[in-house]
């Protein structure tokens, strides 16, 4: 921080009782708040000064830092908190997002305190010290809305019901997810192990770009189905573009998702970078926002969204969903979490390589490995069968807890791995790339 004269103190909390390395910046927050007053006078601001600028995880391209500004963030943050998850006075709110990622910024911080919430700050994973950590937090804390990744449901779908089990959870009322699909299997183990069948699940789909949840169930209020997100939040207009930038109107056609209109929540600008800003969100289809992920909507005007378009293997000429196999894959009672990604083969164009995380207790072998891809094949054809399966103690994701899916595709093509410093633990790279080397597989 010595190149950055803007920052003039930092408060520090003290927690470990280690010896620390203090600068003249550093300000003990103990000593900090020991003669502060309980009010303090507001600052007045214009509407659109800048509120906080957030990098976004790099899972594609150079990070962007997204500049969100005062009134609009705030009062979509806070309005979205209190209507989607129909949040009172009283209730509890844990959000177990990292706070440095947007999960964290508006809805652990500014949408849940403008509402005056409770709002329960997490440090750490939830297998750690125990795997049962997130129900001992819940238990003890009384949590009444839970709100959490399907990447955190899945990995502790692989301990089983027990720890679960072994704690009084009738406090929640509601359960969210964040951050990415959620496959109907994970929904369903979420709600019926976690939310007793009694609790409701809003699936929320947004982007650090939107500041805040654009398409959402409303609690209590939308019948929901696994895996579908629902509808769009108030005051937002989805449309879905084809190929050839026409709006798709026929159900259940897949395509390039995007909204029609602004809203109060959404980014102004990339820092420093107003031409990428245009390029990135406003160019490809003029007057809308486009999100770079695909969206299918059903007969009954629901959402799903498939991800990043790029997240297609194209098999033999047939355009294959990765999200369509990993669901596949993970229904497997054997199997917790899978990722699948495309390589090269000299005769279909691409295959399917697919890492699987299994279930705790569960030894990995080859017989296994054929009864999975055979799994895929009776689920959902024999065009998804995986061509590889490698079983993987664990997979690469941010500290956001996204898949980098980037770095799949580049250890099944064998090729550059890239930048992994934005890697939760960069060390589960080295570990597939030295199991990766283990394996027979011809790259076409």
């Amino acid at each position: 921080l010595d190149n950055v004269p803007t920052i003039e103190h930092v408060i520090v909390v003290k927690r470990s009782g280690r010896e620390v390395t203090h600068t003249n910046k550093d300000i003990w927050y103990h000593d900090f708040i020991e003669n502060m007053s309980e009010e303090s006078e507001p600052e007045e601001m214009d509407s659109e000064d800048t509120l906080f600028i957030l990098y976004t995880s790099g899972t594609t391209g150079k990070p962007k830092g997204v500049k969100h500004t005062t009134a609009g963030y705030i009062l979509y943050t806070s309005y979205s908190h209190r209507t989607v998850f129909n949040y009172h006075e009283g209730d509890i709110w844990y959000c177990t997002a990292d706070i440095g990622w947007i999960t964290g910024h508006s809805y652990i911080v500014y949408g849940p305190l403008a509402n005056g919430a409770t709002s329960l700050m997490f440090e750490g994973v939830p297998t750690y010290p125990d795997v049962d950590r997130f129900w001992d937090i819940v238990e003890h804390h009384k949590v009444t809305h839970f709100y959490t990744a399907p990447t955190a449901i899945r990995a502790l779908m692989r301990y089983g019901e027990e720890p679960v089990k072994k704690h009084d959870i009738s406090s929640l009322k509601l359960l969210g997810t964040v951050g990415e699909p959620i496959n109907p299997e994970a929904w369903t183990w979420y709600h019926r192990i976690v939310g007793k069948n009694k609790c409701p699940i809003v699936d929320t789909y947004w982007q650090t770009e939107t500041g805040g949840i654009i398409m959402t169930p409303i609690a209590t209020a939308t019948p929901t189905k696994p895996g579908s997100c629902c509808m769009p939040f108030l005051g937002i207009k989805p449309i879905i573009f084809d190929l050839e930038g026409e709006e798709v109107t026929e159900p259940d056609e897949g395509g390039y998702f995007a909204i029609q209109a602004p809203w109060p929540g959404m980014l102004r600008d990339v820092w420093g970078d107003t031409e990428r800003f245009k390029s990135t969100y406003l160019e490809k289809y003029p007057g809308n926002y486009y999100t770079d992920d695909g969206a299918r909507r059903d007969e009954d005007g629901y959402y799903w969204i498939l991800g990043r378009l790029d997240d297609v293997i194209k098999v033999s000429g047939h355009r294959i969903g990765t999200m369509e196999i990993e669901s596949a894959l993970v229904s497997h009672p054997s199997v917790a979490e899978a990722a699948v990604a495309p390589f090269p083969h000299k005769i279909k164009g691409q295959a399917i390589y697919a890492y699987v995380t299994l279930m705790q207790g569960i030894e990995k072998s080859a017989k296994l490995s054929k009864e999975i891809r055979m799994h895929v094949r009776q689920e959902i054809g024999p065009v998804f069968q995986p061509d590889v399966i490698q079983f993987a103690d664990a997979l690469p994701k941010t500290r956001s807890g996204k898949i980098k899916r980037r770095i799949l595709k580049a250890i099944a093509a064998g090729t550059e791995i890239g930048n992994v410093t934005t890697l939760a633990d960069p060390s589960v790279v080295d570990t597939l790339l030295e199991e990766r080397k283990k394996m027979d597989v011809e790259i076409g």
